[in-house]
């Protein structure tokens, strides 16, 4: 296979994508049943990151080591990128050493670069603009507490922003139905959006958005980066919060999610997390075993 990287959603097809998730699904499985599965020993994964991390930076560390490979954390600190080298050179000599790059940054148009001049596989563990990675594990989760999530509704509750991104290109890949509920002036790209409109809409009354809903996703209100809209975002998405109460009005049988870090009396209730309906720590650890999925899919021609 030639050389793939992975900086959107849409770097897969349809039927990619589905199979990563079903292999996921098969690798955690496997993993709790105890068997030694190491198809990338001796391989060595760069994660090169520029913004702060936990269940990322853990999850791709222990999946390597499960993988029987080993990983290099690197900080702005600890590369020449924080020095000022050149993107391009960087990609050009890093990838001359490892096996894959995941690259946590900000301006997506770097991640991009980097990829294009690098000859191994680059992974997006998030950028401004997508968080792919985090969707791989939201659709398996889906698939294992509810099965296909085609034509179903998701709804998208809060900031349009790089985790609603890559909702749209979910849901045109697996072919569900994205409702986005955001107050006016926080929708996601409006260029996705328009290339979308037949899975992804906007509805801004929350209440009405969740009608029969099957599945709420929300974030924190301010991102990293955006600490100093704190006060500002807080005014503007007050009404906004997913809690118990908004919940009543989806399915009997739908589910929410959250990527963490929440939040909690802001964009979710105190008691949201330990509600009937989350899932979100079984979501938390399906970042381990979506990410083996796609590093197996990268590198072993799998």
């Amino acid at each position: 296979m030639a050389l793939r990287h992975f900086l959107t959603l849409t770097d897969l097809s349809s039927h990619e994508l589905t199979q990563v998730i079903k292999r996921a699904i098969i690798l955690k499985s496997e993993h709790k049943r105890g068997n030694i599965y190491e198809p990338l020993k001796n391989r060595v994964l760069a994660l090169i990151f520029e913004k702060s991390s936990t269940r990322t930076r853990v999850s791709f560390e222990s999946g390597m080591a499960q993988f029987g490979g080993s990983s290099l954390f690197l900080s702005p600190r600890d590369t020449q990128l924080g020095r000022g080298e050149p993107i391009e050179d960087s990609a050009k000599v890093l990838s001359r050493m490892v096996d894959a790059i995941t690259i946590r940054t900000f301006e997506h148009s770097k991640l991009a670069l980097f990829a294009e001049h690098s000859a191994v596989p680059v992974i997006n563990a998030l950028t401004d603009d997508f968080h792919p990675c985090q969707l791989l594990a939201d659709m398996q989760t889906y698939q294992e507490h509810r099965g296909s999530i085609s034509g179903k509704k998701v709804v998208w509750i809060g900031d349009g922003n790089n985790m609603c991104n890559s909702f749209i290109n979910a849901a045109k890949l697996l072919n569900f139905e994205l409702v986005i509920s955001s107050p006016l002036g926080y929708d996601p790209s409006e260029a996705l959006l328009n290339a979308n409109a037949k899975h992804a809409h906007i509805i801004r009354n929350p209440t009405k958005a969740v009608k029969n809903a099957d599945l709420v996703v929300t974030d924190v209100w301010a991102s990293m980066g955006q600490e100093e809209e704190q006060n500002k975002r807080i005014n503007d998405f007050k009404d906004y919060q997913v809690n118990p109460e908004l919940m009543s009005y989806t399915n009997s049988d739908s589910l929410f999610m959250h990527c963490l870090p929440a939040h909690r009396g802001e964009e979710i209730s105190e008691d949201m997390l330990e509600h009937p309906s989350s899932v979100v720590w079984d979501e938390a650890e399906n970042r381990l075993h979506s990410q083996k999925a796609l590093l197996e899919f990268l590198l072993c021609n799998a």
